[in-house]
């Protein structure tokens, strides 16, 4: 049962912008260094100027045109007056870190940037991909320039971040380094055949099969016979072996992580149902248990959270100077877009897979969240 975080635009984009990978690419997009940038025949309108730069409409264009080829659906927060502010501020972010990078991260920013391009070339294939930069008007350079600023940042901020830093992360995470088998069987809101059951029906049919492993009758026979996840998991008797708990929405994940081993659960109720839950192994780790590359995302992670509070205090307080960023125009009847109280536009996109249940994460570029 995986899970599906919420994420609002805001923190949608810092994850676009600071996670490059592979499978997982996004963000924003200019030429590679501000003095490249300037008398190159763009007379368009100057819409912000920050210290050592600005960001002309025709900038902010290309912007939007990458945020599209990358993430389609990003097209409606493009109609939002606080996306697009967020979006011009995020340009002005990578600008003027890119600015102040040194040698070493510019050079392997490059290095990684290049890589990165060629395999996420290789792997969509040379008519995909230039299928994707076409639909939004795009040149190869264009692209590979907004992947080299953004690596050249990422470099520059991961260089900053503390073997305490990584420790005191892993501290306030280290529940997400725990795996865990698990067998369970969900009794579904909707049973096999699509139709939907009361969460009353629901909890006194989990108690009913709770009931039958209390008394001993065969786990991997009752999933068969009751459990509406995926058909995988029903062939495998229920169980999810060796998987990080962070894979799983809460309530399944802190079950996991405290149910005593080989103790059956009370109903467990999430958003797909109630699950009676087995934990059959738990693992967990240590920092010094860490590989180099959980270390690595881990410095990511950190990189990304001192990016989104230098774009909510010192970008704000000390480095642009203002902005001037034409407002969207709306119908009469609005433009209700989901936004939240914050002016954050919900994107929680459950998607089932597998047969039905278990949610990924729609836009989440992140790369934990996979059988």
């Amino acid at each position: 049962m995986f899970q599906g975080k919420g994420r609002s635009w805001k923190t949608l984009l810092i994850v676009m912008a600071a996670v490059l990978t592979v499978s997982a690419l996004a963000g924003c997009g200019k030429k590679e260094d501000n003095s490249a940038n300037s008398g190159k025949g763009d007379t368009s309108k100057v819409i912000a100027t920050y210290e050592g730069g600005e960001i002309t409409e025709n900038e902010f264009d290309l912007e939007q045109r990458i945020v599209l080829a990358l993430q389609p659906q990003m097209e409606q927060f493009l109609q939002l007056d606080d996306f697009r502010d967020y979006l011009v501020k995020q340009v002005i972010t990578y600008e003027y870190l890119e600015g102040k990078a040194d040698d070493t991260a510019k050079e392997t920013g490059k290095k990684k940037a290049e890589e990165q391009f060629s395999a996420m070339k290789e792997s969509m294939g040379a008519d995909q991909f230039k299928s994707m930069l076409d639909a939004q008007k795009l040149t190869e350079e264009e692209f590979k320039n907004y992947m080299i600023k953004i690596y050249t940042v990422m470099q520059s901020e991961q260089a900053k971040v503390t073997d305490e830093d990584v420790a005191t992360e892993f501290e306030a995470t280290k529940e997400d380094y725990i795996t865990a088998s698990v067998r369970h069987i969900l009794i579904g809101f909707t049973d096999k055949e699509g139709k939907e059951r009361s969460q009353e029906d629901a909890l006194k049919l989990a108690n009913e099969v709770k009931g039958k492993l209390d008394a001993g009758e065969d786990f991997a026979t009752l999933v068969k016979e009751y459990s509406s996840d995926g058909e995988t998991n029903i062939n495998n008797g229920g169980l999810y072996a060796d998987t990080p708990i962070s894979n799983w929405v809460t309530e399944f994940k802190e079950k996991a992580a405290t149910l005593p081993l080989n103790t059956i659960s009370e109903p467990v109720e999430t958003t797909y149902g109630y699950h009676i839950m087995r934990v059959e192994a738990r693992t967990e780790k240590t920092l010094d248990d860490l590989t180099q590359d959980d270390k690595d995302l881990i410095k990511m992670s950190v990189a990304s959270q001192k990016l989104d509070e230098f774009m909510s205090g010192e970008l704000e307080e000390k480095v642009i100077k203002s902005i001037d960023l034409p407002k969207v125009e709306t119908t009469e009847e609005g433009t209700d877009s989901g936004t939240e109280s914050d002016g954050n536009a919900g994107t929680d996109t459950n998607t089932g897979t597998d047969g039905g249940n278990a949610g990924t994460e729609g836009t989440d570029t992140g790369t934990n969240n996979s059988k």
